[in-house]
């Protein structure tokens, strides 16, 4: 690492994260290689960074930089930004192993955020508008294609920020947008999103939903908007979390020509444009592949045959933008969901048996959503029983989990194969293993189907587990680890943790 000049309290949006990133050996990196934004750009990043549960063969690498993208001139694409937990941490000045405990102190003190005059927001340094004859947003901005079966170009780390018509509350969240044509994005909604009810009540009416996208932003942003309920109740806007993360509010701007929607001041761009009411698009319209995008379980996701349509009303951005994109299956997915999905169960766990959780780590097999390692300690054996119900508050915590492995103090959390280990000796699948079929899930899991089990009524239903590979308390003496001598190996082999 060289000599630091930049700290995480100085991060205030992308460019300045990057220069915080160049600070250290290996977190960054740039190519000045033109890459085509279709299938080519992630089919590099595969291989360089993505890791998560993309196919092998993957790694987790630098954040990558393209500074030349074929057909496009003068936008940079960057990608993998959050792929490596390490990478998050430094971001944010903390440590890796604590960062559900981190995120969930922000929720605490949280700033909400403030609107700026536009004379100080970055983002609107250049304006588009799509009422020029020549505005075309695929010719604009190089949205990356994932794979070449993909339904379309994708903007796949858009912060979509939208208002409830009825209290005026906010929320911003990541969604599924496809360009589909000049001035049209289809957007995807997983069931019970927020933004989808405010879009509901705005349909009722017949009126058209002010929305902005904003690409290139504060990872503070990007991790504050993955929070679920019941942390982030329906109206509960995320960018105060972003606000206490970074220990100052969110600066948003009013729109050059939507009026009532807000961008994020210091973006690199922002998409400004309208739900419209009662119209629907096809997304694989122009692919007709009958495929979406790779998504986060690590398939590609099925085309939807009827989305809500986003009509572009104009796109701002800073001078020489950079477009920020991540792989759907890739670890980026897997920081962004999973850590505060820790922070979650770590808030909820702590109310009601205070003192048993010492950790929760939602590890890249399970992409940040389906699986969480909960270590607990067995104080007395009047807790003996109580990590079964730590668990079923970990399910209580976040709906789309799925998997429960439950794990002692002596066991690395972060070290997945300390897991299986600990699955292995003490854990018996008859009397361990606790299920909770018919409860409604996540629907990207192509095994919650009824085509792969018959005991699943509906699509988006599973069986939840719960694997307890703790010792029993009374037992605890006669599951003690092996005790290696403490010594200082860095006495022997210089630089060995490196």
């Amino acid at each position: 690492m060289s000599k630091n000049t930049l700290s995480a309290s100085q991060v205030t949006d992308l460019r300045s994260a990057i220069e915080l990133l160049k600070q250290y050996e290996g977190e960054y990196v740039e190519t000045n290689e033109p890459v085509d934004p279709e299938a080519e750009l992630s089919g590099v990043y595969r291989h360089v960074g993505a890791g998560g549960t993309v196919m092998r063969p993957t790694q987790t690498g630098p954040a990558l930089m393209f500074n030349k993208v074929k057909g496009y001139e003068g936008v940079r694409v960057l990608i993998g930004l959050l792929a490596s937990r390490q990478r998050v941490a430094r971001m944010f000045g903390m440590e890796k192993e604590k960062l559900g405990f981190q995120m969930r102190e922000a929720v605490k003190h949280t700033i909400a955020p403030i609107v700026v005059p536009r004379d100080s927001a970055k983002c609107q340094e250049v304006v588009y508008l799509a009422s020029d004859p020549g505005f075309d947003l695929r010719k604009l901005l190089p949205a990356p294609k994932n794979t070449p079966e993909d339904a379309g170009p994708y903007f796949t780390l858009g912060m979509c920020y939208g208002t409830d018509p009825e209290t005026g509350e906010h929320d911003v969240t990541i969604h599924r947008l496809c360009v589909q044509g000049r001035d049209e994005i289809s957007m995807f909604f997983v069931p019970g999103r927020h933004l989808d009810q405010f879009r509901l009540k705005y349909e009722k009416d017949g009126k058209p939903m002010p929305i902005t996208i904003s690409i290139g932003v504060d990872p503070a942003i990007e991790i504050s908007a993955c929070f679920e309920a019941p942390t982030t109740p329906l109206g509960y806007d995320e960018l105060s979390i972003a606000g206490g993360l970074r220990g100052r509010a969110v600066e948003l701007v009013e729109g050059v020509a939507v009026k009532g929607a807000l961008g994020i001041a210091h973006a690199e761009i922002v998409i400004e444009g309208e739900l419209v009411p009662n119209v629907r698009v096809q997304e694989d319209q122009n692919s007709h592949t009958g495929k979406a995008m790779p998504e986060f379980p690590g398939y590609t996701g099925k085309a939807k045959p009827a989305l809500p349509i986003i009509k572009v009303k104009a796109v701002t951005t800073r001078k020489d933008p950079i477009l920020q994109t991540c792989i759907g299956p890739s670890d980026e997915h897997t920081n962004m969901a999973g850590i505060p999905t820790e922070a979650s169960i770590l808030a909820l766990v702590e109310q009601a048996l205070p003192g048993l959780v010492q950790n929760v780590h939602c590890p890249s097999p399970g992409t940040g959503k389906y699986v969480a390692f909960v270590q607990v300690k067995k104080r007395t054996g009047q807790d003996e029983g109580r990590q079964r119900q730590a668990a079923l508050l970990a399910f209580s915590a976040f709906s789309e989990l799925k998997h429960v492995y439950l794990v002692d103090e002596d066991v690395d959390i972060f070290d997945t194969n300390d897991v299986i280990w600990a699955m292995t000796t003490r854990y018996q699948g008859d009397v361990d293993t606790i299920t909770i079929p018919g409860v409604r899930c996540h629907p990207l899991d192509p095994s919650q189907d009824p085509a792969f089990s018959p005991s699943i009524r509906d699509h988006g239903i599973t069986c939840k587990t719960i694997f307890d590979c703790t010792v029993p308390y009374a037992l605890k003496d006669d599951f003690q680890r092996c005790q290696f001598l403490d010594v200082d190996a860095e006495r022997f082999v210089p630089g060995y943790r490196k």
